[in-house]
């Protein structure tokens, strides 16, 4: 087990891989003076509709049927299965320490809140290891010559077809964009494809 920051590997593959799970990415500065990467990944739902009862099929015949003599009926008002504004269902957040050992904490974290939801299986997971890559980057380089007590800020909130990862550090900002474009030779050689 290693028990020093400078023992891991570096190299930039935390962000490299965190620009590939992510749909949406960005880091910004806080006007309380702290960064905030925001990690955005988008999915959908497998909503199955309920299966028609015996009575609810009676009942649909019995509508049919009252249409049929002209009846006037009220007019049918469409349910969805799910939630369809852009407010959120659930928010959760965490707090600890500049300190890798909490790597295992903070897997518990998410599994507790997003096993419970609706997400679909390859969502759950990329959202698992784009937070821990997010949170180990702003232990390893963010906070790099910071002191352990510095907090590190973690967030995730679902909405009906995204989910959002909000990692916030008190560290010096970096430009994202520019370190993506500096890895985007690595990116496209990774997935097999060459630059000339």
């Amino acid at each position: 087990m290693r028990n020093n920051i400078e023992e891991i590997p570096s190299g930039g593959i935390g962000i490299k891989l965190i620009s590939q799970i992510a749909d949406e990415l960005s880091y910004t500065r806080t006007s309380e003076g702290r960064n905030c990467l925001l990690i955005v990944k988008y999915f959908q739902l497998d909503l199955i509709p309920p299966q028609p009862t015996t009575q609810f099929s009676y009942f649909k015949q019995a509508i049919h049927v009252l249409k049929s003599f002209n009846f006037r009926l009220p007019k049918q008002r469409s349910f969805p299965f799910y939630r369809t504004s852009n407010q959120p269902i659930k928010t959760i957040h965490l707090q600890l320490k500049t300190d890798l050992k909490t790597v295992a904490q903070v897997l518990w974290w998410v599994e507790q809140f997003l096993d419970y939801l609706r997400i679909p299986e390859a969502v759950l997971q990329q959202c698992k290891l784009a937070t821990i890559e997010g949170f180990t980057n702003a232990v390893r380089h963010a906070h790099k010559n910071l002191p352990l007590e510095t907090p590190i800020d973690l967030e995730i909130t679902v909405f009906n077809e995204r989910l959002e990862v909000n990692i916030w550090d008190m560290g010096e900002p970096f430009d994202l964009q520019a370190k993506l474009i500096e890895e985007l030779p690595i990116i496209w050689n990774d997935l097999g494809f060459t630059l000339d």
